[in-house]
C-alpha cells in the first residue's frame, strides 16, 4: 500500500462512486486533505444530511425532502399528463426544458433481463394505479433511447393500451449543432421518424 491507511480508505470509498476511477479518487482524496477542516466537516455533514432527509415521493417516486414532492404538490401542474422517466435525474433534465407542465412518474430503473431487472422490479404497478384513477389523459414515455429504455417503453405502451389513454414517446434524433455525417443509422432513423411539418 502506497498511502497511509486513512488515505487509502478514503480513496477506496470514493472509488465506489459511479464514474470515479482510481486516478479521480486519488485526486479527490488529496483535494479533501488540502481543504480546511471546517469545509470538510460541511461536506461530510451535507452528505449525511442528504442521506438522512431525502426520501422517495409516495406519489411519483421522485427523491424529495417533503412528501409529496414539490411537483406532485404543485396545484398549477397538469395532472392529466404524466411523464414517465427512469431516474430522479431525468426529472431535473425535463424540468430544465421549461416545456413540460404535467406531473412525473419515476420508475426507478428500466427493464433489463441481462441485469435481472424485470417489470416487477420497477414502479409499473404504481403507474397503473395512477392511470386507473381516471384523471390521466396522456402518458409520455421518456425512458432512455437505449435497448433497456426501448424495451421498457414498449412494455409500458402495451400495459396501458387497454386503458384507452394516449401513450406517446419522446422523439429521439440529432442534437442541435450536430453533423449528419457523424450520426449513426439508428439516430438518423429516429430523426426521420420524429419529423414534423414546418
Amino acid at each position: 500500500m502506497f498511502y497511509a491507511e486513512p488515505i487509502g480508505r478514503l480513496i477506496d470509498e470514493l472509488r465506489r462512486l459511479p464514474g470515479i476511477g482510481v486516478k479521480t479518487a486519488q485526486r479527490l482524496a488529496f483535494h479533501v486533505l488540502s481543504m480546511p477542516a471546517e469545509e470538510v466537516r460541511k461536506l461530510s455533514e451535507a452528505i449525511v444530511d442528504a442521506k438522512d432527509k431525502v426520501r422517495w415521493c409516495s406519489v411519483c417516486g421522485n427523491i424529495t425532502d417533503v412528501d409529496p414532492c414539490r411537483y406532485c404538490a404543485d396545484a398549477s401542474r397538469d395532472r392529466s399528463t404524466i411523464c414517465v422517466v427512469e431516474r430522479p435525474e431525468d426529472v431535473i433534465a425535463m424540468e430544465r426544458t421549461r416545456e413540460f407542465r404535467g406531473v412525473y412518474h419515476v420508475l426507478g430503473g428500466a427493464i433489463s433481463p441481462m441485469e435481472g431487472i424485470g417489470p416487477g422490479d420497477i414502479r409499473l404497478r404504481e403507474l397503473l394505479e395512477r392511470v386507473r384513477s381516471g384523471e390521466v389523459g396522456e402518458v409520455i414515455i421518456a425512458t432512455d433511447p437505449n435497448i433497456e429504455g426501448e424495451a421498457t417503453a414498449i412494455y409500458i405502451s402495451k400495459l396501458l393500451k387497454p386503458l384507452d389513454i394516449r401513450v406517446t414517446r419522446i422523439a429521439h434524433g440529432l442534437p442541435v449543432g450536430g453533423d449528419l455525417e457523424y450520426a449513426d443509422e439508428v439516430t438518423l432513423a429516429r430523426a426521420l421518424e420524429g419529423r414534423h411539418r414546418m
